[in-house]
């Protein structure tokens, strides 16, 4: 059973900094590209941050040059490094990995089970 868990969410100053981490644990083969998703009350889950395999970075305009994701394969963990947070980076932070459990079947979607992250005065 492949198991992604969350950790580094709380509360933060607005220009406050925070590291999110995302460690895959269980049986798989190869982990493909992992996403951080966060999610704000009465909102629509959203996509953060993407990393693929080959290091291929994409963001969302709202965090871009303020955020940076990144990946250690050898610890199968990834990271979102959150810098001058603002009120509405406020929301409950989710992974999502894709990953092959075997090399015969396609790889499938694996989420966290979501930190939370408040960004207050």
């Amino acid at each position: 059973q492949v198991q992604l868990v969350e950790s580094g969410g709380g509360l933060v100053q607005p220009g406050g900094s925070l590291r999110l981490s995302c460690a895959a644990s269980g049986r798989f083969v190869r982990i493909d590209t992992v996403g951080w998703y966060r999610q704000a009350p009465g909102n629509q889950r959203e996509l953060v941050a993407g990393l693929t395999s080959d290091g291929t970075a994409n963001y969302a305009d709202s965090v871009q040059g303020r955020f940076t994701i990144s990946r250690d394969n050898d610890k199968n963990t990834a990271f979102l490094q959150m810098n001058s947070l603002k009120p509405e980076d406020t929301a409950v932070y989710y992974c999502k990995a894709q990953i092959r459990t075997s090399w015969v079947f396609s790889p499938g979607d694996y989420w966290g089970q979501g930190t939370q992250v408040t960004v207050s005065s």
